[in-house]
């Protein structure tokens, strides 16, 4: 198979629509999560010194280290697509993977956070829990339902931002067919046999001399990197949330001590 080097064929592209769209999800991901944050303020009120004391068993040093992960996370979200605004796609894959890196170690610390506090009993229904108060237990309810919550958010996040690094590291590819008359002219075909480009200067009746099927590979021009930076743009926007949420979440459950 032949490669050769092609521009980009023009796409339509929205990219207000697209931001509008990536907000008015974000809105729905905020009503969400507002509720749970509404919820906990009116148990919090309801039992304050339960809550207090039940923050008190939570590991403020693995809640510190968390929260300074993820806003390392978001610099670095940032500078991925600063990088690709610059067309430079290299760094914009280390720093997108960074990012990823460090989501990946987020939960893999919440993993052990939890499992301590399993561990300990310390879980909804427990029978530790049951000879305590029952501010405690909605404590931990609330603590588990939110962190959880939380934590499937930056699953998906990691999905999403795995997803945009395949695109951004990969060269955009599309067999055609190249047919020879007579060694003068030239016609290109996709794969479906439709022309898309001829140039002759054979006589008529003149037959192919060979047919050769080849690779086009687009190159890093401005509409593709164009299009590629608003998809990593709304990546951008959700991570950002998820990380704003810790940034609520954290003081809440941590620091209420």
């Amino acid at each position: 198979m032949t490669t050769v080097v092609g521009t980009m064929p023009q796409a339509h592209k929205d990219h207000t629509g697209a931001r509008i769209g990536m907000w008015l999800f974000l809105f729905t991901e905020i009503l969400l999560f507002g509720g749970l944050f509404l919820l906990y303020a009116v148990y919090r009120s309801k039992f304050p010194e339960d809550f207090h004391f039940a923050a008190g068993t939570l590991d403020t040093f693995m809640g510190s280290l968390n929260t300074l992960i993820l806003l390392t996370s978001s610099l670095t979200m940032v500078l991925a697509v600063a990088n690709l605004e610059r067309k430079n796609r290299k760094y914009a894959a280390i720093f997108l993977s960074a990012t990823m890196v460090m989501g990946v170690v987020f939960l893999i610390n919440k993993y052990f956070e939890w499992s301590a506090k399993f561990h300990h009993g310390l879980y909804p229904n427990s029978e530790v829990l049951q000879q305590h108060t029952g501010g405690e237990s909605v404590f931990y309810s609330l603590y588990y339902l939110m962190t959880g919550l939380h934590g499937l958010h930056i699953l998906i996040g990691l999905a999403i931002l795995g997803t945009m690094l395949y695109f951004v590291i990969r060269r955009p590819r599309k067999k055609l067919r190249l047919s020879g008359v007579n060694s003068t002219g030239l016609t290109l075909k996709n794969r479906s046999g439709e022309t898309l480009w001829e140039h002759s200067e054979a006589g008529e009746g003149a037959e192919p001399v060979r047919e050769i099927e080849m690779s086009l590979v687009y190159t890093d021009n401005e509409d593709i990197t164009d299009r590629l930076g608003i998809k990593l743009e709304n990546a951008g926007l959700y991570w950002h949330l998820v990380d704003v949420i810790w940034i609520f979440l954290f003081p809440l459950f941590y620091l209420i001590t």
